[in-house]
């Protein structure tokens, strides 16, 4: 007789790739949630305050990751955006 397999737990994560890299350098930042790859070291540097922002306010709202809906995810990075400015130059 086959033993089931235990369910397996949902595991969220999110990836930032950047593609304006003209430096040649490469960047990679892996943090709570989150693994950053490439970009130029503005477009680095914004990816890397944005996913600890997001993490900082799932840890406010004692939340994480795995659990919050689309949606909600969604709400808390305009959230984030709006606080540090949207977008990098």
């Amino acid at each position: 007789m086959k033993r089931a397999d235990p369910p397996k737990s949902k595991k969220a994560i999110m990836l930032g790739l950047g593609l304006d890299n003209k430096d040649g350098q490469t960047r990679i930042t892996r943090g709570k949630n989150f693994s950053l790859i490439g970009g130029s070291k503005d477009t680095h540097e914004f990816m890397q305050e944005t996913a600890v922002k997001v993490n900082e306010t799932l840890d406010q709202r004692g939340k994480r990751l795995d659990d919050v809906s689309g949606d909600e995810f969604r709400d808390i990075i305009q959230e984030v955006a709006d606080r540090i400015g949207g977008r990098p130059d």
